[in-house]
C-alpha cells in the first residue's frame, strides 16, 4: 500500500500527538489506556526500525470508538515512543481528504490508518485497518456470520495473544 501523497508539515505538526490524543479518547478509554501500559516491545523489531532511514513520521487516522484503534495504536504508539519517531493522530470524520486517499479495498473508510511520511513529507505508505490476517478473518463469511458482539470477542481475543506483534511487523513492512 504506497502513495505519493504528501502531507503539509504544519497540519502534521498541528496535529495531537498519540499522549495528547489519548487525554480526548472518551470511548473504551480503559481499553486504551489499558493496552498502552501493557506495551511490550519485541527487541528484533526495535533494532530493524533503529536502522530505517530517513526516521519516518507517522500519521494516524482515528476515531475513540474503534476497538480495532484501541488494540492497535497504543502498540504503535509505544514502538514510535521508543525509537523517538514522531506519531501524530487525527480524526478520520474530521479529515476526510486525507481518509479518502487511504481507503480500504478502494472503498472503505476502516480505521486506523497509519501513513508514514519520508524528511520531504512524502508518503511512504500506509497500514491499516488492522493486521492481514485479521482483516481476512473479519471478512470471512464464518465472521460475517457472527452477531458484531461475537466478531469482536474474536478479534479481541486474537490482539490480546498477538500483544502487537504482527501489527508492528507489518508497520516495518510497509515503511522498509
Amino acid at each position: 500500500m504506497t502513495g505519493n501523497a504528501a502531507i503539509d508539515p504544519g497540519r502534521f505538526a498541528g496535529a495531537p500527538t498519540f499522549k495528547e490524543y489519548l487525554e480526548l479518547v472518551e470511548e473504551h478509554r480503559e481499553l486504551w489506556t489499558g493496552i498502552r501500559s501493557r506495551v511490550r516491545l519485541q527487541e528484533e523489531q526495535i533494532e530493524a526500525a533503529a536502522a530505517i532511514r530517513p526516521v519516518p513520521r507517522l500519521l494516524a487516522l482515528s476515531e475513540d470508538w474503534c476497538g480495532d484503534a484501541a488494540n492497535t495504536l497504543p502498540v504503535i504508539a509505544g514502538f514510535a515512543e521508543a525509537l523517538g519517531w514522531d506519531l501524530r493522530v487525527l480524526a478520520r470524520d474530521e479529515n476526510p481528504d486525507i481518509m479518502d486517499r487511504h481507503l480500504t479495498g478502494g472503498r472503505s473508510r476502516s480505521i486506523p490508518v497509519v501513513i508514514g511520511y519520508d524528511s520531504d513529507w512524502s508518503e511512504i505508505g500506509w497500514w491499516g485497518p488492522r493486521p492481514g490476517e485479521l482483516q481476512r478473518w473479519a471478512l470471512s463469511a464464518e465472521a460475517q456470520a457472527m452477531s458484531y458482539d461475537d466478531r469482536y470477542k474474536v478479534l479481541r481475543r486474537w490482539y490480546a495473544r498477538d500483544r502487537g506483534a504482527t501489527t508492528i511487523a507489518e508497520l516495518l513492512e510497509m515503511l522498509g
